[in-house]
């Protein structure tokens, strides 16, 4: 079995940021080992989160967030790529893109998409932040741009004609 991938450093994160860096975790493992939803769910809510794993702090994450993201983005993988892919630059399609900025960009778009009680710039960034935890900063304005481009056509309303 694949081994989850660890973030950089050991930031604290509120629950929620938690749940989305234990779910960017739990795509991860899933795109890489081809491991079922079912069994990454029980997996990271029993095993992972919240625990010490290799001398890693999990901390507790909002696990109805963590499971919605998850199972969101498995639901929706195959509108989400596309939106994706008109996002990313020509000549370099989602599935050139590094598996773990590939889970990244796949669960900010869910959100952007799906989680409405969240404002979009509050996803971005935090999902910018989850990119932090993992690659490097040209990665992460990446992971910016293309999640900033998704939300403003999504959620052009949040934006506004100055945006």
């Amino acid at each position: 079995m694949a081994k989850a991938a660890a973030p950089k450093d050991g930031r604290r994160a509120n629950r929620r940021g938690a749940a989305r860096l234990a779910a960017v975790q739990a795509l991860y493992q899933m795109d890489l080992a081809s491991t079922p939803l079912n069994e990454i769910l029980a997996e990271f809510e029993s095993h992972w989160i919240g625990r010490e794993v290799e001398g890693e702090q999990y901390l507790p994450a909002e696990a109805a967030h963590f499971r919605a993201v998850v199972t969101g983005v498995v639901d929706d993988q195959r509108r989400l790529d596309p939106m994706i892919d008109d996002a990313l630059s020509r000549g370099w399609p989602l599935k050139r893109i590094e598996t773990v900025l590939r889970a990244i960009l796949r669960a900010g778009t869910y959100e952007l998409d799906r989680k409405r009680d969240v404002p979009a710039r509050v996803v971005v960034s935090e999902y910018v932040d989850v990119a932090h935890a993992f690659v490097d900063r040209d990665e992460t304005g990446m992971v910016n741009a293309v999640l900033d481009q998704i939300a403003r056509q999504l959620r052009a309303e949040e934006f506004g004609a100055s945006g």
